[in-house]
């Protein structure tokens, strides 16, 4: 495999032949590297890890590093990437802990731009776009295909519903429903739908207008939440998004943006 002379792997590591370890980095023992993984340079990892195949990581990121917080007692906890992401310049990823069920994953096919923090803990799906210095606290959970605006912050224990986007520097301190385009202001406010995204993933024109009408009867129908969620259940039917919108609700813990 080609290993630049400064990079050091411990012998515990596990990295395939096609694996490209570049200068300076530093893999850690039971850190497990999938074929044709790039670290470019200045690549930080400590075990246990497990990095899949296809990804690309840019000088000075760093995973599975201990996480930054206090409850923390050096339990044997792991991280964990899937294939084809770009992990970019400064990005942390950490390890998780005890509490939170030992383990950080992110999916396949995401983006994390420069500086992007990814908490203890925290769950990110699949195709994923995380803008440069988006912030996730411990224990979030990101769905596939949902885009996080750059400087944005999302509190510990939210939960980010797939197709979401939260806009720039967003502050999310409740669940982010799926689907929806939320930015905050003074407060943070749902849009209305995804729709740009939602078309450019394939959703038909009837499925994005459900969606629609759902958030309207949500957010602009001076209804609240129980009101709304039961017109919304008398007056779309057979929407298999809008039904997931409501099973999103049905779940929040910390309540969600309207």
């Amino acid at each position: 495999m080609p290993i630049h002379p400064s990079a050091i792997i411990d012998p515990g590591a596990r990295v395939d032949s096609s694996a490209d370890i570049g200068p300076y980095s530093v893999i850690g023992a039971d850190v497990a590297i999938g074929a044709r993984t790039v670290l470019k340079a200045h690549v930080f990892m400590e075990g246990p890890a497990e990095i899949g195949e296809d990804n690309l990581f840019f000088p000075y990121s760093t995973v599975g590093v201990a996480p930054q917080d206090l409850k923390y007692k050096g339990e044997r906890s792991s991280t964990r990437i899937g294939s084809r992401n770009k992990i970019r310049e400064f990005v942390t990823i950490h390890r998780g802990t005890e509490g939170g069920g030992m383990l950080t994953s992110v999916g396949d096919d995401n983006l994390l731009m420069a500086y992007v923090h990814v908490a203890h803990d925290v769950h990110v799906g699949s195709h994923c776009v995380l803008s440069n210095a988006a912030t996730l606290g411990g224990h979030v959970n990101v769905g596939d295909w949902a885009f996080i605006g750059a400087s944005s912050g999302v509190h510990q224990f939210c939960r980010v519903g797939r197709h979401a986007i939260i806009g720039g520097y967003s502050v999310i301190t409740q669940d982010v429903l799926p689907f929806s385009n939320t930015v905050t202001e003074r407060e943070a406010k749902v849009f209305g739908a995804n729709k740009i995204g939602l078309e450019r993933r394939g959703f038909t024109p009837d499925a994005i207008d459900a969606l629609h009408k759902a958030f309207r009867l949500l957010t602009r129908a001076g209804l609240n939440t129980s009101q709304a969620v039961e017109s919304i259940r008398e007056e779309i039917t057979g929407s298999p998004e809008v039904n997931e919108l409501l099973e999103f609700i049905a779940a929040s813990q910390r309540g969600f943006i309207k």
